[in-house]
């Protein structure tokens, strides 16, 4: 590789890096193309981007970028973008399927470089939607037996 194209791919990362709030590092060993190709496609769907690069034109990157504090090390592929709850669960979700073969190994969320045991913490949250249902239904609990003790108080009266 030339030095002009390892140039080109630190520009592009460092810009790409720069403007996303979850990068992700995993390790896709005896993933097959498709099954890549398939992560890629999911990615894609929520506006994030995956690729493959090498550890120290990444790291580069990473630095330029200011989202220093990772560690990496073997094969390692980076998936990033603004969507940061949506790309974690995709992965989770993905990482889950292909069990061995693609693991999670660490990330960057909101300018912190954060553990894997982390990430997937995150990615088996229920969805906001579901966290908003949780919410409003314990905050309607009271109300709810408020109005069964008047409605069974009415009754006794009337009976």
């Amino acid at each position: 590789m030339t030095k002009a194209k390892k140039a080109e791919i630190i520009s592009f990362l460092t810009e790409e890096f720069k403007n996303s709030d979850t990068i992700l590092v995993a390790d896709y060993k005896g993933l097959a193309v498709a099954e890549f190709e398939d992560l890629r496609n999911q990615v894609r769907k929520i506006g994030g981007f995956t690729q493959a690069s090498k550890n120290t034109l990444a790291s580069i990157a990473l630095k330029n970028a200011g989202k220093e504090g990772l560690t990496l090390k073997d094969g390692n592929v980076f998936i990033w973008g603004a969507d940061g709850l949506g790309l974690i669960k995709t992965v989770g979700k993905f990482a889950e399927s292909a069990k061995d073969k693609f693991v999670v190994k660490q990330g960057h969320i909101d300018n912190k470089a954060v553990e894997a045991s982390y990430i997937e913490a995150l990615a088996k949250l229920p969805s906001r939607e579901r966290l908003i249902g949780m919410l409003l239904s314990v905050w309607i609990a009271p109300l709810r037996g408020f109005v069964t003790g008047l409605d069974n108080l009415s009754k006794k009266l009337a009976a």
